[in-house]
């Protein structure tokens, strides 16, 4: 008999990556506990650590990225526009 695989939110991936970073338990209780396999926490462990430092090193886009992401918007408009100025016009 085949198993389907589950799909697990980010909150029960977190809840179990932070256990697990806890350390009060093995892998083992882990996986036990929450019937996921101990490989697959480790692998969510360390995914969480390994991009924890994105939480706190966003930054906002400057003025001049702003700048050229308006500019690119108003083409796109435009272009739309024209587009479909000659689609009515064919």
């Amino acid at each position: 008999m085949k198993k389907t695989r589950t799909k697990h939110s980010a909150e029960f991936k977190t809840k179990v990556a932070l256990e697990a970073i806890k350390e009060q338990k093995t892998l083992n209780e882990l996986a036990a506990k929450y019937e996921v396999n101990p490989q697959q926490i480790s692998n969510w462990k360390t995914q969480f650590l390994r991009r924890a430092n994105e939480i706190f090193s966003t930054r906002e886009p400057d003025k001049e990225t702003a700048k050229k992401l308006e500019k690119l918007y108003s083409m796109i408009g435009q272009l739309e526009v024209e587009n479909d100025w000659l689609k009515k016009k064919l």
